[in-house]
């Protein structure tokens, strides 16, 4: 899973804010999330490049992101001269219509959570222990946190089914108690369980350096509004890593809801520009 890397800026000549410059493979995923997929038409390689060059990244970085990609399974080849273009992949197409889905919700104020906690309690034995990685990284990507050792929480019981597969795909189901229910009077309160569940101080400190780098957003022409537009939904696009997303009676105010909206407000300002600058890209460069 990729994670924001070096503090950059947002794009070339603007003025420098605290956003993840992101690596070649995370802006070329979101290229093909917010460029490709809504076009509903392949692209070519040498837009693609253009338009990572112009993020900062090298050619030569670029066209490597694009056949690992297509290592991937997520981007199909087409040569039609000296040119190749690429469609999306099936398996691309559902990592993005799931994907966006936990994105989007990150605005959601969760107020129609009614006190029901999803309760996980897995022991991994020695000779499965390669599944702990990507179990907490599953678990963490559906909302759990850890308040106790062995013990995982959320307040999303609508992921079940998630869970269920991630369970499967590990071979974990028969070392895991499951359960869901409110907490009650014994024990530690709701409050405690958030406070020790999710490292959020972190969290909240990097979505104040977004809202402070959001304030000095401008970008010139149609150029710097594509690079500044996928800067910034590259870097939105990685709060659902670690952001649980817990109800507005758990965490009021959260910053995470507000750098959302803030979000959504530039992105709905920039696309008509940013998907007019691309289509007039992917003919002619």
């Amino acid at each position: 899973m990729p994670t924001p890397e070096a503090l950059d800026a947002l794009s070339p000549g603007s003025a420098e804010a605290p956003l993840a410059h992101g690596s070649a493979r995370s802006l070329l995923i979101t290229i093909l999330g917010e460029l490709v997929w809504p076009a509903g038409r392949p692209v070519w390689t040498s837009t693609l490049v253009h338009i990572l060059k112009g993020l900062g990244i090298e050619e030569q970085t670029a066209r490597q992101a694009i056949a690992r990609a297509s290592a991937s399974g997520w981007l199909e080849p087409e040569r039609q001269g000296r040119e190749v273009c690429w469609t999306l992949t099936e398996k691309l197409v559902h990592i993005f219509e799931t994907g966006s889905r936990r994105v989007y919700s990150l605005s959601d104020s969760f107020s129609s959570w009614d006190g029901s906690w999803l309760a996980l309690w897995t022991t991994i034995p020695q000779s499965m222990r390669r599944a702990r990685r990507p179990l907490y990284a599953g678990l963490t990507w559906a909302g759990f946190g850890n308040p106790v050792p062995g013990l995982w929480l959320t307040p999303h019981v609508e992921r079940v089914a998630e869970v269920r597969r991630l369970l499967e795909e590990l071979e974990l189901e028969r070392h895991t108690f499951a359960f869901t229910g409110n907490v009650s009077a014994i024990g530690i309160s709701a409050e405690e369980i958030v406070e020790r569940g999710w490292n959020l101080d972190d969290l909240r400190a990097r979505y104040d350096q977004v809202w402070a780098a959001m304030n000095d957003l401008r970008p010139a022409g149609p150029d710097e509004t594509l690079f500044a537009h996928i800067r910034l939904i590259s870097e939105w696009q990685e709060f659902p890593r670690a952001d649980p997303q817990l109800p507005e009676a758990l965490l009021p105010d959260w910053a995470g809801r507000r750098v959302a909206r803030r979000i959504e407000a530039f992105r709905a300002q920039w696309t008509p520009i940013v998907r007019k600058r691309f289509a007039e890209l992917d003919v002619t460069t």
